[in-house]
């Protein structure tokens, strides 16, 4: 079970969504993941521009799944993907900001 995975529990519904029925209740720290993936997906249907919007729904998506595989138990690298994703929303969440430059750190 991964962190950003925390939504995926369950069969789909027959809307798409996952349903949680029948399944574990989240941990604290996967809603914590979960709440942020929604504020982010909030903040860029937020923007004003067709393009901006599409651009933010499509970098969140690809942030979260990048990192999907982090295992359950690895809570200090967690919390840490936490706050970093709180502060880029801070920041694209602002009104004065409409796009946002893409950049990654080998490790």
């Amino acid at each position: 079970e991964t962190s950003a995975g925390a939504g995926k529990k369950g069969a789909p519904s027959e809307s798409g969504r996952m349903s949680r029925a029948g399944s574990q209740r989240l941990s604290g720290l996967q809603r914590d993941v979960l709440a942020l993936y929604r504020e982010c997906l909030r903040a860029a249907r937020a923007k004003p521009s067709a393009d901006a919007r599409q651009a933010g729904h499509e970098y969140v998506r690809a942030k979260f799944r990048e990192h999907a595989s982090i295992r359950r138990a690895d809570f200090m690298r967690i919390e840490f993907l936490i706050r970093q994703g709180r502060k880029q929303l801070d920041m694209f969440g602002r009104p004065d900001v409409d796009g946002f430059a893409v950049s990654t750190v080998r490790r």
